[in-house]
């Protein structure tokens, strides 16, 4: 039996989730997968408040969820 960790399923199957801009107050949507993205109706670039993800910390994040998501989702948290 194959271990999967419980908190990649977010980055391997990534779902829809709603966001309020902080610029407009319109709602946009982000992926799970994404920590920003753009507003459609203002343009600004909005964020998710990061919380610690394993991905941060563990040594075999890069195996889990696959380098290049890990790539992307590190590089997305330097603004």
């Amino acid at each position: 039996m194959i271990f999967q960790c419980p908190g990649s399923g977010k980055f391997k199957q990534p779902y829809p989730e709603a966001i309020v801009c902080s610029a407009c107050g319109q709602e946009a949507e982000i992926w799970s997968d994404e920590i920003k993205t753009v507003c459609f109706s203002c343009g600004a670039i909005i964020s998710k408040n990061i919380k610690q993800g394993c991905f941060m910390w563990c040594k075999y994040a890069k195996e889990c969820i696959g380098k290049d998501l890990y790539d992307k989702h590190i590089g997305d948290m330097k603004f």
